[in-house]
């Protein structure tokens, strides 16, 4: 097999993360959310992509960054946040206002996908 039928192999197309779901059941995460790990949070039972956006938000982690560090679309990366706060794995702090270095963070985040 070729490199390239390899990848495609390993390729999950994005609805298959979601189970099919675009929009996310927790209303209000924005890019620049902050998203946490809670205090009861386990990873047994998780799978993928899950498993893995809990264990990264071991310590406040935007939502882009989330998106960024998973290699998931953002929309994909807010699904399955949404499903994790709701699921009471992760909690959401946003922030009152941005300063300089946080805004210049996003927007770099955002480039990179």
């Amino acid at each position: 097999m070729s490199e390239e039928a390899d990848a495609d192999e390993l390729f999950v197309r994005p609805f298959i993360m979601t189970g099919g779901r675009a929009e996310p059941m927790h209303d209000g995460l924005r890019l620049e959310t902050l998203v946490v790990a809670g205090p009861d949070a386990s990873l047994a039972g998780l799978e993928f992509e899950r498993r893995r956006i809990v264990a990264l938000c071991a310590r406040p982690t935007m939502v882009a960054e989330v998106a960024q560090k998973t290699g998931v679309p953002l929309g994909v990366a807010k699904v399955l946040i949404a499903d994790l706060v709701v699921a009471g794995l992760l909690v959401c702090q946003q922030p009152k206002e941005l300063p300089l270095h946080v805004l210049e963070r996003i927007r770099d985040h955002v480039r990179a996908l």
